[in-house]
């Protein structure tokens, strides 16, 4: 029996990017729609839930994407409540690739420090991508200070993630003037996951934090978040700290959507969110 996966995009067009992945994946078919809101998804639910029987809807999965993370949970959210009983199938929700991208980001981190303890600074942390690297170092024992220019947007972020993660130690700080400067104190980890074109430190700044063992820079648009940092840097060494760009974090990105895509076969009952998405990247390791 085929694979088939249905890819739902909140964007009018789908993405070519999720369509790509989807088949060196593995996926058999793909059925792609875009222009999908909670209020129209239903029917295609239930087109994937009622076609095949129950022991057979492994074989039937749906992605969840698009540009906008929100909307991409809202769909998740309306998706998920449309099953009942055995009649459901997994799904997987990346939208922006933000999932995929914070996991990636993190476990590149891993391999090179105990993330249980330290100190980690997230910029942009409000954002897609950050929001979710700042819980994934939650859910992995790091104290996380969420970094925006709006310290009121950094107290909702750390709000959302105490929500979902069990005594998550996170703490709203400022991303710029003395704010920013106070915020690198004692910092391990620095991720700056900004929007394009803002960086957060210039070169010096970020080379003086003390103690600082791993720097990731996810912007891969001039001029980067993190000065100094090549968009292709792959654990390269700088003025003693390990660096990642975004094209460095990139290849493991790759690898944990495609292994999430493939896990959504294996059983009709997985919702690969944030939390699942980040235990398959520390299984890639």
């Amino acid at each position: 029996m085929k694979n088939i996966l249905i890819q739902l995009d909140t964007d009018p067009l789908p993405s070519t990017f999720d369509r790509v992945v989807a088949v060196d994946a593995g996926a058999d078919e793909l059925f792609a729609y875009g222009g999908v809101t909670p209020d129209n998804v239903t029917p295609l639910v239930h087109g994937a839930m009622f076609t095949r029987g129950p022991d057979e809807l492994k074989h039937t999965a749906i992605f969840i994407g698009g540009s906008d993370v929100a909307a991409g949970e809202a769909l998740l959210a309306k998706v998920s409540e449309t099953f009942f009983g055995p009649m459901r199938v997994s799904v997987m929700m990346d939208s922006n690739g933000s999932n995929t991208t914070a996991a990636a980001a993190v476990q590149a981190a891993a391999r090179h420090m105990s993330l249980d303890g330290i100190t980690a600074l997230v910029l942009g942390g409000t954002g897609p991508v950050g929001h979710r690297a700042a819980q994934i170092l939650a859910m992995r024992g790091a104290n996380v200070r969420v970094g925006s220019r709006s310290i009121d947007r950094a107290a909702e972020t750390c709000d959302a993630i105490k929500r979902v993660v069990e005594n998550a130690a996170v703490e709203p700080v400022a991303s710029t003037g003395n704010g920013l400067a106070a915020a690198t104190n004692d910092v391990k980890l620095l991720i700056a996951a900004g929007a394009a074109g803002v960086q957060f430190l210039a070169e010096n700044e970020w080379q003086s934090i003390d103690g600082l063992q791993v720097a990731i820079d996810l912007n891969a648009v001039p001029p980067v978040g993190l000065e100094g940092i090549g968009v292709a840097d792959k654990a390269k060494e700088i003025a003693g700290v390990t660096c990642y760009g975004a094209i460095g974090v990139g290849g493991t990105k790759m690898k944990v959507h495609k292994a999430a895509i493939r896990r959504l076969f294996e059983s009709n009952s997985d919702i690969l969110d944030t939390t699942a998405i980040a235990s398959i990247a520390g299984e890639i390791g």
